[in-house]
């Protein structure tokens, strides 16, 4: 083989694939994309509204999902999916009392007496949601917190998975969260094993 061609199939070999070529990470789209593509995390599946966009993977995410604003509200909710593996990520208790501390009263006082609760089985699974609101302290862990005001967060946690917990927090806006109220619910409804 002469050496022109032999360089040449060497930087061919070696060159990335086109962009049009490259598969998505497992659970993410390469850029944000709206549709109703099945969710899957742990063992368990679920499948999002179409309004909502998939964003792209994020560290310690299994998906995050953004729900436009209602009206009346300046930023976006989102929808957070978290799978630890089995026995990782704390129990259901301490992410619980984790979520219900991002939240303030007005007052600065605790939220934890105006949370509102819930346990389930659905599919077989159990289900432990979170209903919460007023001052969110948004930010990453051990980070700098941001403080919004009138923000409210809807909370699962779904165990019996094959592959351990998975996560749900939806966080925004109270009217946008609100708003997305009953496809949050329907998500939950359809969470099941295997796919």
């Amino acid at each position: 083989m002469n050496a022109p061609l032999a360089a040449l199939l060497l930087l061919a070999a070696a060159a990335p694939p086109a962009p049009s070529a490259q598969a998505p990470a497992h659970g993410a789209a390469a850029s944000p994309a709206k549709g109703s593509a099945k969710g899957a995390a742990g063992g368990l599946t679920w499948s999002p509204p179409a309004a909502w966009t998939l964003e792209p993977e994020r560290p310690m995410r299994a998906a995050t999902y953004r729900l436009a604003p209602a009206q009346g509200d300046a930023e976006p909710a989102e929808l957070a999916v978290f799978h630890f593996g089995a026995g990782q990520g704390g129990d259901v208790e301490a992410n619980v009392k984790r979520w219900l501390s991002q939240f303030k009263r007005p007052d600065g006082s605790p939220v934890d007496a105006d949370a509102k609760r819930t346990q389930e089985k659905v599919h077989g699974l159990r289900m432990t949601t979170v209903d919460v609101q007023g001052t969110y302290a948004s930010g990453m862990m051990m980070g700098p917190a941001t403080p919004k005001p009138g923000w409210r967060l809807l909370g699962a946690i779904v165990e019996g998975g094959p592959e351990g917990p998975v996560f749900f927090k939806l966080t925004g806006p109270a009217r946008t969260v609100a708003a997305a109220q009953k496809d949050f619910r329907r998500l939950l409804q359809g969470v099941q094993r295997g796919g």
